[in-house]
């Protein structure tokens, strides 16, 4: 076993240990919030010999992405042409969120155009940052605004849902079906299709291969009621302690007057957020009448997996959900590099 690949296995245990802290004080999402609490203290002492399980990453976005696929049954796509008008709205929350976002910190923090541009982007951290070095933005400062936002989102929506919406996960909830009862040969076949999807999603250069390849072919064989195993409870749960662990990375080697002083700007940001959120919530629930719950999960502005994974934990709405990631991801994946090459750094 090579010494990084102990370094990982340590943070992962150092992650699974603060899981287990927060299923015993009762915390919402404990696999999930804990791992991302261990890490954070974790990482602030440099002789613990640990690193981010970045290896373990892509396994883990194939299963996010079959689970979620997992979601388009044959019964519930009837239902997706109601989402149209929904979709429609992602178009102008997108450019509103990123209008406003760029606003605030270039004129109001007075950071300079791009990197105000790349870290208001309601996109993933790694394909923003990606674009960020590819324009010769300050990528360091763009990671930070963005693993500053998700690190909000992923940590206010638990107790919203557990608080506002009264939706019990708290502790160790059974998620989907446990090991013992899963038909493993079926599992592992659909595993197999979804590492297939996945290599074929990087080939092709689609966005978020390692989820997004996995879930078209989930969906295929879902919703044609080709499979209908469902993914390991035990699984799920591995994978939270997983991106909860490489949340907490994003912080390491940041100086806390630093991690400080972004966290209180992003918090300007956030609330900004919080506030198209509320307004588009509120339209699409009196016109369309969809549960708040869902569409709060499909205008959060998270990650993709991140929010999907909470959403897979809650029981909301997935193929309404994703499509509306889908759609955002593509409008931000699209228009981010192309007016960036435009604007003065």
């Amino acid at each position: 076993m090579s010494i990084s690949f102990f370094k990982m296995l340590l943070a992962l245990f150092i992650g699974l240990f603060g899981s287990l802290i927060f299923i015993f004080l009762h915390l919402p999402l404990p696999w999930l919030m804990g791992s991302i609490f261990a890490t954070s203290i974790a990482i602030r002492f440099e002789k613990i010999p640990i690193s981010s399980p970045k290896l373990f990453s892509s396994p883990a976005r194939i299963l996010i992405g079959l689970a979620i696929g997992s979601a388009f049954t044959p019964e519930i796509l009837k239902y997706i042409p109601q989402y149209t008008f929904s979709l429609l709205l992602v178009v102008p929350f997108t450019i509103l969120v990123i209008f406003f976002g760029t606003y605030y910190y270039y004129k109001i923090l007075k950071y300079d155009l791009k990197t105000s541009y790349l870290g208001s982007m309601p996109g993933g951290v790694i394909e923003m940052v990606i674009i960020g070095q590819e324009l010769k933005a300050n990528t360091s400062k763009i990671t930070l605004m963005q693993s500053s936002r998700l690190f909000f989102v992923v940590v206010s929506l638990p107790f919203i849902i557990q608080y506002i919406f009264q939706i019990d996960i708290r502790g160790n909830q059974l998620l989907t079906t446990p090991l013992v009862n899963i038909d493993f040969k079926q599992f592992l076949i659909l595993y197999i299709f979804g590492i297939i999807g996945a290599i074929v999603a990087k080939k092709v250069k689609l966005t978020a291969a390692f989820l997004m390849g996995p879930m078209i072919v989930s969906i295929i064989l879902y919703s044609t009621g080709t499979f209908n195993v469902a993914i390991p409870d035990e699984f799920l749960k591995f994978i939270q302690v997983i991106f909860g662990v490489i949340i907490g990375f994003t912080f390491k080697g940041v100086p806390i007057k630093t991690i400080y002083k972004t966290l209180i700007a992003t918090l300007g940001h956030f609330l900004i957020l919080a506030i198209l959120c509320i307004i588009f919530i509120a339209i699409i629930h009196f016109y369309l009448d969809f549960k708040t719950l869902d569409i709060l999960l499909a205008f959060g502005p998270g990650g993709q997996t991140e929010i999907n994974l909470i959403a897979l934990l809650v029981g909301a709405n997935l193929p309404y959900i994703t499509l509306h990631h889908i759609v955002r991801l593509l409008i931000v994946m699209n228009i981010a590099p192309i007016l960036a090459k435009r604007l003065k750094s």
